[in-house]
């Protein structure tokens, strides 16, 4: 079907002239034709179409194309398109609308255009897309609704080109090069002209950006932007995972100048400027591999027989100044990213691993929250200052752990009041409504080129609790300091970490779910009575086969947690003021947070609202793309380890159920695949959504979330990072 565009003309003659006919063209194919002419009359809002001009647009030539379009036209004007005003004589009844929005590209066709104004998103079909690409801002001229049909749209202009890259593998044969990806906005392979290919060879990993794409033109055209490596090279596929969520692998040389400019020495009036904590018993605990200690604790007794303990936070902001090339790259990442192999800091190392990092023995600047707690973790007073510290050791959670279990080793006394200390408050904070989430952590053991050996799991334990509580009550502090104002006060702007309740619909979802488990969950009630229903859950369901699955899911059916400057508390947490005030050297909202505090401590008046919620909105976009890419690498990590497992058989647990076949995370390892509906060839399954199942026609079998199956591994994409399993029963 050629592509029909009019525009409207304010004189009468405006439909006649559009509507003409050209010598030789086709006819309308008989399938399309009804969308043919609603496109005439769309295109041309208001006009008055006689049925001459409506043959001649379609090229209706023959009596029985004629035939066929009297026909549609009767069609249309039944169900309310069109209007007959006067015998043979035509107009839309409802003109198209003309809306702007973006544009949401899939590479199965399914294309959408989501309005401005929040409403539903709209079909827009390829050969209407203009080949906007995903992201961009399109104007689309909306088409009169036929009856029982999804409403449809057309760009008509592209407003603002998103400027995406793709990530892929070069192809490159007979002098010509295309890029092939598996992004999921473009079906088509890219076509990249010998002189952009910037010495990309073929089977190379590469970033390519697309500047054209004709018309007439089936592949769009590209220019490589960077070569990340050869395919199936870790490091080139770790970088790949980066590109592909827009996330920065290197760091820029200006920003790295800027840190090795940047004096480590602390001079003796601002050591005065500060509370000395250097003498207190102070020490960090912190991953085995943990190159950043951006937080330290301090245990010492009062003369009034109170514990002070201090929470020491790495004094970033007093390194990295506002709007400087340092501070902009920092804010612009927003966070530092965590793959399975490294970390892509969002500082530079200078900052991260040196200058700022609490190293042991020696001397660095803080901002802490300095509490006195009585012995039953009764909190008798706190006080936000500067500091400067000495770190006496540097401990890793597994070593820490072990003083706890043992009670022998470095700094005992301390890490053991400490903990008792971090039992209390963590179960004040459960008494009072918080949701725990104990989730374990994925980890790989790597050989040097970056190959899965072996897959672990890393699950809390005393030692990490005890660092949790003691950063969550400083967060707290901190957020209260600015969002409780005393006496009426106005409250100030502030970055909060807030977290809503959940979502009803989602939580129904997640409550019809774990009934085939044979659990109860509370739907109605007050807030309390849910998160107390939630929790019994979590607990019952604690060291069970389906545990990983359920946690998995209670996750999903809660609200995503995130930045804002308007409090509505912490529902996970159950605190009613919360923000991020620990981590500065990997994550940009604590540095805000630090200098707000620095300017209302100093007596400020409230900063600009707007401008903040602006920074929130973008640091928290950052963090889930962050996590998203974070879960790639695990995801490719799995799929790496299985590729070398396939036809091997293991026990699994049905985690998803679709239309299209079985996901299955098996018990060993916790990697997850699909096994197609297509291999379900013992019978006709049809999926029951309502019950999470898959459904024989004859035999009535049934396949449901949750049951235990065994499967054998079919096959391993690293490309999709896919795995496919088949039955083994």
């Amino acid at each position: 079907m050629r592509h029909l565009t009019m525009k409207r003309k304010r004189n009468a003659g405006a439909a006649s002239t559009s509507a003409k006919g050209r010598k030789g063209k086709k006819p309308a194919r008989p399938e399309l034709l009804a969308e043919t002419v609603v496109k005439l009359f769309q295109s041309a809002p208001g006009a008055l179409f006689s049925l001459r001009q409506i043959y001649r647009s379609v090229a209706a030539r023959t009596s029985e194309q004629r035939r066929k379009v009297a026909e549609t036209l009767s069609l249309l004007a039944g169900e309310g398109v069109l209007v007959e005003l006067e015998p043979g004589r035509f107009r839309c009844s409802t003109p198209g609308t003309v809306a702007t929005g973006t544009f949401r590209r899939r590479s199965n066709g399914k294309n959408a255009f989501v309005p401005d104004d929040g409403g539903e998103p709209v079909f827009v079909a390829e050969r209407n897309s203009r080949h906007a690409m995903d992201g961009d801002t399109v104007r689309v001229q909306l088409f009169a609704r036929r009856r029982d049909t999804a409403p449809e749209a057309e760009v008509i202009d592209i407003v603002e080109r998103r400027q995406g890259v793709f990530v892929g593998k070069l192809q490159i044969a007979h002098g010509a090069a295309f890029l092939v990806t598996e992004d999921k906005t473009l079906a088509n392979d890219i076509f990249i002209p010998g002189e952009h290919l910037k010495g990309g060879k073929h089977n190379d990993k590469a970033v390519v950006r697309i500047v054209e794409w004709p018309d007439s033109a089936k592949n769009p055209i590209g220019e490589v932007v960077d070569i990340l490596g050869v395919a199936g090279q870790n490091s080139a596929e770790m970088h790949a995972i980066l590109a592909e969520y827009g996330l920065p692998y290197a760091y820029p040389d200006r920003a790295e100048k800027a840190a090795e400019r940047i004096s480590d020495i602390i001079g003796d009036d601002e050591i005065a400027r500060r509370e000395d904590f250097r003498a207190a018993p102070t020490f960090t605990i912190d991953p085995a591999d943990a190159k950043d200690f951006d937080d330290a604790l301090s245990l010492r007794r009062t003369a009034d027989g109170l514990w002070e303990v201090g929470v020491h936070i790495a004094d970033v902001t007093h390194y990295v100044r506002p709007a400087s090339v340092i501070d902009r790259e920092a804010y612009g990442r927003a966070t530092s990213v965590y793959l399975v192999d490294r970390t892509i800091p969002m500082l530079p190392e200078r900052l991260c691993n040196q200058i700022c990092s609490l190293r042991p023995d020696e001397d660095k600047l803080c901002f802490s929250v300095v509490f006195e707690l009585n012995g039953a973790a009764e909190i008798h007073s706190s006080r936000i200052c500067r500091t400067v510290i000495r770190s006496r050791r540097r401990f890793t959670y597994e070593e820490a752990q072990n003083v706890i279990e043992t009670g022998r080793g470095d700094f005992g006394e301390e890490i053991l009041t400490l903990n008792r200390l971090a039992q209390q408050l963590r179960s004040a904070r459960m008494a009072n409504g918080a949701v725990d989430f104990d989730r374990f952590e994925v980890k790989f053991d790597l050989d040097r080129d970056g190959r899965p050996l072996a897959v672990r799991f890393k699950e809390p334990k005393d030692s990490n609790r005890l660092i949790e509580e003691f950063m969550l009550l400083a967060n707290r502090t901190v957020a209260e300091y600015v969002g409780k104002q005393p006496g009426g006060r106005a409250k100030k702007t502030f970055v909060y970490r807030i977290h809503e309740t959940p979502d009803p619909v989602r939580m129904e979802t997640f409550a019809a779910f774990v009934q085939r488990f044979g659990y109860r969950l509370k739907t109605n009630g007050s807030n309390s009575d849910l998160t107390k229903s939630l929790r019994t859950l979590l607990d019952r369901v604690k060291g069970r086969p389906e545990a990983n699955l359920v946690e998995t899911l209670a996750v999903r059916s809660m609200q995503k947690a995130r930045y804002a400057v308007d409090n509505v508390g912490h529902y996970g947490l159950a605190f009613d003021h919360y923000s991020h005030f620990t981590s500065p050297i990997r994550r940009y909202p604590d540095m805000m947070v630090h200098r707000l505090l620095e300017h209302y401590l100093a007596g400020g008046r409230s900063v600009a609202k707007d401008a903040y919620r602006t920074y929130c909105d973008h640091c928290s976009e950052m963090e889930q793309l962050a996590a998203s890419a974070e879960r790639a690498s695990v995801k490719y990590k799995q799929v790496e380890f299985m590729s070398e497992r396939v036809g091997q058989t293991f026990d699994g647990i049905i985690s998803g159920v679709t239309e299209w076949g079985l996901y299955v995370e098996l018990n060993e390892n916790k990697c997850e695949g699909l096994i197609p509906v297509r291999d379900l060839d013992d019978d006709f399954y049809e999926f029951d959504e309502k019950n999470y199942c898959l459904k024989g026609y004859r035999s009535k079998r049934t396949y449901r979330l949750g049951d235990p199956v065994t499967i054998v591994v079919a096959a391993a994409n690293l490309e999709r990072k896919q795995l496919d399993f088949a039955p083994a029963w």
